[in-house]
């Protein structure tokens, strides 16, 4: 994850660099499986096919998953994303899941997304994964730019959709997944902590980006948008 100042705001269990190592495991197992089952992936690769569509298949492709997690969406992308002379390198903040991405084979660097160890244009496509509703939304534009400074290619965000109705629903779907209770309780706080396609699109123009934003299966949603900074290597 990244750094966060919220005040008086409840945490999810990765928002907490002290939370129990054990609890913070199993809610990264059980994030990969609700990616895979629900959409978290799929909406990552959606958003890469989009922006590097128009790029030859046998171009070398570096992509940056700021926020990696456990290395989920990396292993995902490795398997489907159907492009050749693909690398990737990880960026995380939690201790504990940063040694679990680690341990996944993904390149990992333990580091702040909102303030990079890169240089600009250090990699094709920066990509975060359900990073965004983690933030405090005065943070959001600093944070996509700083993406934007990596990324020579693009950029891609995946992140919840606000969703009531998927907030109620959630805890019987974590149970039918037999999911742990603590990433049940987490995975509520993201569902109301979500955006709708609109707030997105205008917490991006406060950083002078204009994304194409697609909602997508899973109350997901993707932004995607080109840099401009140069063409892939």
């Amino acid at each position: 994850m990244i750094s966060i100042n919220r005040a008086g705001a409840v945490l999810e269990t990765l928002d907490r660099p002290d939370a129990d190592p054990y609890l913070v495991r199993k809610t990264l197992e059980d994030i990969a499986r609700v990616n895979a089952r629900l959409g978290g992936c799929a909406a990552v690769r959606f958003g890469l096919r989009c922006l590097l569509k128009d790029l030859p298949a046998g171009l070398p492709i570096e992509i940056l998953d700021v926020g990696a997690g456990g290395g989920d969406v990396i292993a995902h992308l490795k398997a489907r994303l159907g492009r050749k002379d693909v690398r990737f390198l990880a960026v995380e903040l939690h201790p504990v899941a940063a040694r679990v991405c680690a341990g996944s084979g993904a390149v990992t660097l333990r580091a702040d997304g909102a303030r990079l160890p890169l240089r600009a244009g250090a990699v094709d496509v920066a990509v975060a994964s359900q990073v965004l509703h983690h933030l405090d939304r005065a943070a959001i534009p600093e944070f996509v730019l700083e993406l934007s400074r990596v990324a020579r290619i693009g950029v891609v965000i995946a992140d919840l959709v606000r969703s009531r109705f998927a907030a109620f629903w959630f805890p019987f779907l974590s149970r039918w997944m037999r999911l742990h209770p603590v990433t049940e309780a987490d995975g509520v706080i993201s569902l109301n902590r979500g955006f709708t396609r609109g707030e997105l699109c205008a917490w991006l123009r406060r950083a002078g980006i204009e994304a194409r934003v697609y909602r997508r299966p899973g109350f997901r949603l993707v932004a995607y948008w080109r840099t401009g900074v140069g063409n892939a290597r």
